[in-house]
């Protein structure tokens, strides 16, 4: 679930397998969040080098030095997995694919991904023998990708054009048209990957991925994370409660009797029938000694569910008081 990260669901989700182009998430990532951090913009214009304008498999054919906008590559890694649209964002953001390459694998590293080692940016996998990650790992990159609202502009697209409706692109993800409420995410296949997916949907304001590697057929890889998603919207919701602002808690020694406390939005996922069965349980001191500082630690907000805690979020100083 992407919102909290809870995993549902999971068969040997530490195998080390290759993911093919699914690789392309975490492609996706760098560039989303270069873009987010004002490095380098859609409209920028990229020209294509003579390495990019090479790549074999799925590609948009990319002639050296033409040039193409981060937004239209964008569009063709995201819908059409074209892997010289891919290298020309990789050396763009990262300068070349080898560096491009260091920073995929030192961001993995960033978000646990312990089963993860990346060759390249594209998942092409017939001269490399150590790219490889988990259904696991391909779960934390694609969190994290869903994060980046942006994306999502492109993974949901069917069908679309690049010059000028000259290079038709149709996704290569079709729970795009045939599932309710999906958002993405990416493909991959290669001979030695098998057929692979990490497949998102939303629904009722949850998100869920689910990720299949190595099946046999493009059919089996849909249906799989097809009957994985279905099993989680029918079984589990997201709760969410608010933060708040309105306790506050009597202070002795202040310039002010009392001090306002807050605590933060809370999120879990549960079963669908036990939602409205959340408790939440305030804990805080009886009275306050001044000096407070804004932000320290005065309490905790509890969830729990027929006697168990489901959560926690800390209470604290909205203010000072001194």
């Amino acid at each position: 679930e992407a919102e909290t990260g809870k995993v549902l669901m999971a068969s040997d989700p530490h195998e080390k397998l290759p993911p093919a182009s699914v690789t392309k998430i975490m492609s996706l990532l760098l560039v989303a969040e270069a873009i987010d951090d004002g490095k380098i913009s859609l409209t920028d214009e990229v020209t294509v080098s003579t390495e990019a304008s090479k790549m074999g498999g799925s590609q948009i054919w990319l002639k050296e030095n033409e040039v193409m906008t981060v937004d239209d590559l964008l569009k063709a890694t995201a819908v059409y997995s074209a892997n010289d649209a891919c290298t020309a964002l990789s050396e763009y953001v990262g300068g070349s694919t080898s560096a491009f390459v260091r920073m995929m694998n030192e961001r993995a590293k960033e978000l646990g991904m312990n089963d993860t080692n990346f060759e390249n940016c594209t998942g092409l996998d017939d001269t490399v023998t150590q790219h490889y990650t988990s259904c696991y790992d391909i779960a934390l990159m694609s969190r994290e990708l869903l994060k980046h609202k942006m994306i999502t502009n492109y993974t949901t697209i069917w069908m679309d054009t690049l010059r000028g409706g000259k290079t038709q692109l149709v996704n290569t993800n079709k729970l795009i048209r045939f599932y309710n409420g999906a958002t993405g995410l990416k493909t991959g296949t290669t001979d030695k990957a098998g057929c692979c997916v990490s497949a998102t949907a939303e629904r009722d304001g949850m998100s869920l991925i689910a990720v299949v590697l190595g099946s046999v057929n493009s059919k089996d890889r849909f249906s799989a994370a097809r009957a994985m998603l279905d099993w989680g919207f029918a079984n589990y919701g997201l709760y969410t409660a608010p933060g708040g602002t309105d306790e506050t808690v009597p202070v002795t020694g202040g310039i002010k009797d009392t001090c306002a406390l807050s605590y933060a939005e809370f999120s879990a996922v549960l079963p669908k029938s036990k939602l409205s069965s959340v408790e939440q349980k305030i804990m805080k001191p009886e009275t306050l000694g001044a000096p407070i500082g804004k932000g320290d630690a005065i309490g905790s907000v509890t969830y729990v569910l027929e006697g168990e805690t489901v959560g926690q979020v800390p209470l604290t100083a909205a203010e000072e008081v001194r």
